[in-house]
């Protein structure tokens, strides 16, 4: 721990006096299209996404803004409150073991977290306030570390916000929703986003949550406070049988005081010199979430069920720098360097009935830090532009047990190495050929762990790294206003987190391969019309011959997705966006799979001037598909001891309607 601190130290004294003497660049924010990527990207399968490409796009949650990201799609098991399941490259990401997110450049991941390793909750995000959306995937940039192993998404809001207004929004299930941005000064901004809802649910969701960011840019620096806060009830996934039986509707809850509450304030300084090619971040976070489920009913206690709590309370103090620079002879670099301390007081898993508890099943304290450095040199050969990537992750923790056999000290260090070649074969055509190591962090608490918790039993350890090693090759061509991109890729992860549905809980499994392909195509035949789409197919398996079967569980073998906006007059927006979810083995032995989703959404605005009207319609066709389906045993009241095995489901909600009205000031 002394270590981490003092690196911590190093950069936050690297990064405040080199930028003090910089010259001050003026913040320049452009609210444009998707970036034209030949000849700049290194990979076929990385981009940047800007503002005008996901202003119009319908969304039910805000963490379906991560589905812009060609080939990511984003479902929920639970309230609207708690983090989104993500799907990328084969990966049932958990709420984000395998993909790695930042805001403005501060990690959103959370590690050793009380309900999922790498938790990712993308509900303090306001996509109104959203700029753009960087993103990279596969481990073959050197400057993406713990759990970009699928992938990394930055987002980004802008030191100007899209303009002084307001909106109001109100839907059906008694949904409301305010939010607006206001320039004090020149420098200085606030903005804010409340919502409430009833929801679908027959047991009603009652969200209540609030978004509140204010920036202030001084000496060259952009300083940002960002307040986030919800509460809400949860309607977790139910057994199929119960459906088909009668028992339950397909909106009903079995346990309802599922539900939770959750915060995080984030402080934040940046400083972008970009004539110097200097990039600096120092932030402080604050997170709490109290998260009450029932997977599993009356399986374990026939008496007073099977719901418990998961508590997770924490500071996050951090910072990085990165430097660019030109060596001569077409030499050019770029290095890095980042630190992270995350002190957590209290991560614990308690059985409660209606809430109150009744049993601690784990307790603990500990401290986990990280400290990385990278670099890479980049020069053009001829019509190829090689990156060659170095980087270096060391990561320890320190578990403070309530068993005190559970606790002690870990540490681990991983090398990283990286390559990417870019051909241009012309001012169209462009082809890839990337490689890499990558790595995702297990739990520190499964590192250092000597005897279940439970049972008593002895218990197996995880590493606390978990290599990746992945491949791609790609293309991208693009002539007059279409453009198509394509890739086929490779990643073999030595041991990765599959969900264990009879406990509710995650757990180390082996190691497994994957590999897929990409395409992605993009058409703008006029400045009223334009066309997306995206099609990303995986074969997955675990590696060996595991004698219960090879195939990983919630592993989407395909997703589909597709966008249109067309402006029919001067001043009218349509847009449609699509997604369908493939099918996916629910068990090793493929005996049961889930089955394909198909969702369509709709949202139309109409530019009145200094005021714009938008009405939004989610699950357009009210199709009535799954979210999200897992396979385990589970007990209902008067069923056997022993449980019943059986699909659990959450359903996609039905078609709601919104409408809203945003003025501009």
């Amino acid at each position: 721990m002394a270590r981490s601190v003092s690196l911590l130290a190093l950069v936050l004294a690297l990064s405040f006096p080199a930028h003090a003497q910089a010259q001050e660049v003026e913040a320049i924010s452009v609210w444009g299209r998707r970036a034209n990527d030949l000849g700049r990207a290194t990979s076929a399968s990385e981009g940047r996404i800007s503002y005008a490409d996901f202003a119009v796009r319908p969304l039910l949650r805000p963490g379906e803004l991560i589905e812009a990201v060609p080939g990511l799609a984003a479902t929920q098991h639970s309230g609207a409150g708690k983090a989104n399941q993500y799907f990328l490259r084969g990966f049932n990401l958990d709420h984000g073991t395998d993909l790695a997110a930042s805001l403005d450049g501060v990690p959103l991941n959370l590690p050793s977290h009380g309900h999922g390793q790498g938790y990712l909750d993308l509900n303090l995000l306001t996509p109104e306030f959203v700029h753009d959306i960087g993103f990279k995937k596969g481990p073959y940039a050197a400057e993406n570390g713990d759990f970009a192993t699928a992938g990394a998404v930055a987002f980004e809001t802008a030191d100007h916000l899209h303009g002084d207004g307001l909106q109001a929004w109100a839907g059906e299930n008694d949904y409301y929703r305010a939010l607006g941005s206001k320039a004090l000064t020149d420098n200085v901004l606030v903005a804010a986003d409340l919502s409430t809802a009833r929801g679908a649910w027959t047991n009603p969701e009652d969200l209540r949550k609030i978004n509140v960011l204010g920036r202030a840019l001084a000496g060259g620096w952009s300083i940002t406070a960002l307040a986030y806060d919800a509460k809400w009830n949860a309607t977790d996934q139910i057994p199929r049988r119960a459906v088909e039986a009668g028992v339950l509707g397909r909106l009903d809850a079995i346990d309802t005081t599922d539900g939770g509450n959750t915060s995080r304030y984030m402080l934040s300084a940046r400083r972008r010199d970009l004539l110097r090619g200097l990039d600096a971040v120092v932030y402080v976070q604050r997170y709490t979430l109290d998260l009450f489920s029932n997977f599993t009913y009356f399986l374990d206690d026939p008496v007073n069920g099977d719901q418990f709590e998961q508590v997770d309370r924490r500071w996050i103090y951090g910072g990085s720098l990165i430097k660019r620079w030109s060596l001569g002879d077409g030499w050019s670099a770029r290095a890095g360097a980042s630190a992270r301390l995350d002190d957590i007081g209290q991560v614990g898993l308690y059985r409660t009935t209606a809430r109150a508890r009744r049993a601690t099943v784990r307790q603990d304290a500990l401290t986990e830090w990280s400290t990385a450095l990278w670099g890479e040199a980049s020069r053009r050969f001829g019509r190829v532009d090689a990156t060659f990537g170095l980087r270096a992750d060391a990561m320890g923790a320190d578990v403070d047990a309530g068993d005190p056999r559970n606790a002690g000290r870990v540490n681990d260090l991983q090398v990283s190495p990286k390559l990417a070649l870019a051909w241009r074969i012309s001012k169209t055509f462009e082809l890839y050929a990337d490689a890499g190591r990558g790595f995702h962090s297990n739990d520190a608490r499964g590192a250092v762990i000597k005897v279940d918790p439970v049972t008593g039993d002895p218990a197996e350890r995880a590493p606390l790294i978990s290599p990746t090693d992945g491949a791609e090759l790609g293309l991208r061509w693009k002539r007059g206003d279409l453009t198509l991109t394509a890739a086929a890729w490779a990643l073999r992860v030595e041991s990765e987190l599959v969900y264990v549905g009879d406990t509710g809980f995650t757990e180390a499994s082996g190691a497994t391969r994957r590999r897929g392909v990409e395409l992605l195509a993009d058409w703008r035949p006029t400045s009223r019309f334009g066309l997306t789409g995206s099609y990303a197919a995986t074969h997955a398996r675990f590696a060996g011959s595991p004698p219960e079967g090879d195939r990983i569980p919630n592993t989407v073998s395909s997703v589909l997705s597709a966008g249109a906006n067309w402006t029919p007059i001067r001043g009218s927006t349509l847009s449609l966006t699509y997604r369908r979810l493939g099918g996916a083995p629910l068990v090793e032995d493929n005996s049961i799979r889930s089955r394909p989703t198909g969702l369509l959404n709709a949202l139309f605005v109409k530019d009145l001037g200094q005021a714009s009207l938008m009405v939004e319609v989610l699950n357009l066709t009210n199709g009535k598909h799954d979210d999200i389906a897992y396979a385990y045993a589970s007990r209902l009241p008067g069923e056997p001891l022993e449980g019943v095995e059986d699909v659990h489901f959450h359903p996609v909600e039905p078609r709601a309607v919104r409408a809203g009205i945003k003025i501009s000031f």
